[in-house]
């Protein structure tokens, strides 16, 4: 779930080639596994819109720490900062070699990321108020905010031409390390701060250990997620691809550049 930026499809502008376009495809299937289950619903404006709800109604609902609301915001103008000083965009419109092929599996990878990462703990924030459990709600939501932003900042990069894959690969990056901290909260909230009143239900038990799991498997999830998967395989590729593009621009601009050949010069004096 690197970027939760999502695998049914990625947006392609109409001065694209189809070859071009069958690329982002793949590149989009890998930022999907770098953040989150995003990629499956990336071509999905609807989503996007739902997103935009739930950043709104969490932000408004005082469920979200401060530093958790301003990191959105810190990180989109770091981004545009890399993509206008450190790594701008090469905008090469030919065919670009093929970064990463998803499979079977790495399909399987990131539904399971998109089901644990978002689905789950959305259901669990909805069970909370249904329930009353004002702890369960604190504790989750703010990563089901943080990751929203994620999956709506991939999105929108993912359209434009104006960041680079560098840049691109830096944001599920960026929100899985800050998330993780979020998480690490979450399970200490629910196995330290929480416990199982006495005769308990087998439904209010059933809950209880629900939440337990539930915050442990996105902590193991985005930990492999990202020390498995976006530094070593994911950001190389991303580098290796927009210095191999840089290298083909320097090139090819080489190859046009005219040869001058020197002139001799002309005696301007007369012979006697």
């Amino acid at each position: 779930m690197s970027g939760v930026s999502l695998a049914v499809g990625p947006r392609t502008d109409r001065d694209k080639t189809t070859s071009s376009s069958s690329e982002k495809g793949r590149w989009s299937e890998m930022t999907a596994a770098g953040g989150g289950g995003g990629g499956l619903m990336g071509s999905l404006r609807v989503i996007e819109l739902q997103l935009v709800a739930f950043i709104l109604v969490f932000s408004a609902s005082g469920l979200v720490p401060l530093l958790d609301m301003l990191f959105p915001a810190f990180a989109s103008l770091y981004i545009i900062a890399l993509s206008r000083l450190a790594f701008p965009s090469h905008r090469v419109s030919s065919t670009t070699p093929e970064v990463f092929h998803g499979s079977k599996l790495f399909r399987v990878y990131v539904i399971s990321g998109t089901t644990i990462g978002l689905f789950l703990p959305l259901a669990y924030v909805l069970g909370g108020f249904a329930r009353g459990d004002d702890q369960a709600v604190r504790s989750a939501t703010p990563h089901l905010f943080l990751l929203s932003c994620q999956i709506l900042t991939e999105n929108v990069i993912s359209g434009l031409s104006l960041f680079s894959p560098p840049v691109r690969a830096l944001v599920p990056l960026l929100y899985t390390v800050w998330r993780i901290f979020v998480i690490i909260d979450w399970c200490k909230d629910v196995w330290f701060n929480k416990s199982l009143p006495v005769n308990a239900t087998p439904n209010v038990a059933a809950w209880f250990w629900f939440g337990r799991y539930l915050a442990v498997a996105n902590l193991v999830y985005f930990g492999v997620n990202l020390l498995c998967f976006l530094i070593p395989r994911f950001l190389p590729r991303a580098f290796d691809r927009y210095f191999r593009e840089r290298d083909e621009i320097l090139a090819k601009s080489q190859e046009d550049k005219p040869v001058q050949v020197p002139r001799e010069r002309v005696s301007d004096h007369k012979s006697d």
